[in-house]
């Protein structure tokens, strides 16, 4: 994305990447693929893929063995993500969703606890 796109919030719309990869690998759930191969057949960059990749692995999403990756073998696992994730959607819809600035606006002034450096004054 180009920071003047970025700046005027023309920011890219449709599926996440880790969306996208999940929709494909699940629609090919008998093969595996390289990043490279997820990232040509999605049209992303391998890259951003590869950072999906790791996000989803980290929630057992998928299965990832030597350079090849696959969706994961519990069914149930996925379809309770994305079910979350619609149900997200749909209450955003239905309530206008979060407003970033009033988000900000309520915010504590100091960091949470787990963010804090070590010896930082609380």
């Amino acid at each position: 994305m180009s920071i003047d796109d970025f700046e005027s919030g023309d920011l890219p719309q449709g599926p996440s990447v880790p969306e996208q990869v999940v929709t494909f690998l699940y629609g090919q759930r008998d093969k595996a693929f390289t990043r490279s191969e997820l990232a040509t057949a999605i049209d992303e960059d391998p890259n951003t893929v590869g950072t999906a990749l790791s996000r989803l692995k980290e929630r057992d999403l998928v299965r990832h063995k030597g350079e090849y990756w696959a969706i994961t073998k519990d069914r149930d696992r996925v379809a309770a993500a994305y079910d979350l994730h619609a149900t997200t959607d749909r209450l955003d819809e239905s309530d206008g969703g979060s407003d970033p600035d009033r988000w900000d606006a309520a915010a504590p002034d100091t960091p949470h606890p787990s963010e804090r450096e070590a010896g930082e004054e609380r």
